[in-house]
């Protein structure tokens, strides 16, 4: 029971404070269940071409990832990050970027492929993912799934 200033019991002040902490809690909860619907999100390994044309190549690869989240995944493409900081001309810090890139892939539960022209790397990550027995789908460059 809540009191007033004077100490008197105050049912109105009562039934106000148990609105705001219902309301509250019902907030709560749904902050929670958003969080944990985020969480558990399936890995995605997004495999798309980066060499050559690569202010394209990645611009793609981007939408690609965007695609996969808005399918309800969390994607990964190691040909976005690694690059960021690895020389791709240096073959030992390729040699690097390419191996963390399949360790990445060993933990997603799929591998997305983009395009039906596969470059050496991409064929490398693909036949990683088969290695792996991981589900793989393949999709044009406009994001229709095909089968291959």
């Amino acid at each position: 029971m809540y009191r007033n200033a004077e100490g008197y019991n105050d049912p109105t002040l009562g039934a106000v404070m148990q609105k705001m902490m219902t309301e509250y809690n019902a907030e709560q909860r749904k902050e929670h269940k958003r969080q944990s619907d985020i969480r558990r999100r399936k890995r995605a390994y997004i495999v798309s071409k980066y060499a050559g044309d690569t202010a394209e190549n990645i611009k793609n690869a981007r939408r690609f990832c965007r695609f996969a989240v808005k399918q309800g995944y969390m994607p990964l493409a190691s040909h976005l990050l690694y690059p960021q900081f690895l020389d791709d001309k240096n073959p030992y810090e390729r040699e690097l970027g390419t191996t963390f890139g399949l360790m990445l892939l060993a933990s997603c539960k799929e591998t997305w492929v983009f395009g039906t022209e596969h470059s050496p790397g991409m064929a490398a990550e693909i036949a990683e993912a088969k290695r792996l027995d991981k589900t793989i789908r393949y999709f044009d460059l406009d994001c229709k799934e095909i089968t291959e």
